[in-house]
């Protein structure tokens, strides 16, 4: 299932174009976004109301997710026998 985001903002104007576009795809739904505030930015209002340092070091962590490699060599293969 693939889901079509529209901006509240642009909702007249391209909500019933894009509805129209992918009516005959089952695997695509047309939505509009409802949010009405982004919760990170409602956060650090709220810590700057009740008198908290704002520093950064409470702002959002991405770390690297691939796998680490092992360290070191790899081992010598063993030989087939023919």
């Amino acid at each position: 299932m693939v889901y079509c985001v529209v901006p509240k903002p642009l909702e007249d104007e391209l909500y019933s174009k894009l509805s129209a576009h992918y009516e005959g795809d089952e695997n695509v739904t047309v939505i509009v976004d409802r949010r009405a505030f982004d919760r990170r930015a409602r956060q650090a209002r709220a810590a700057a109301a009740a008198g908290a340092q704002v520093d950064g070091s409470d702002q959002r962590l991405v770390r690297e997710r691939r796998r680490a490699r092992v360290s070191g060599d790899m081992p010598p293969l063993a030989r087939a026998a023919s």
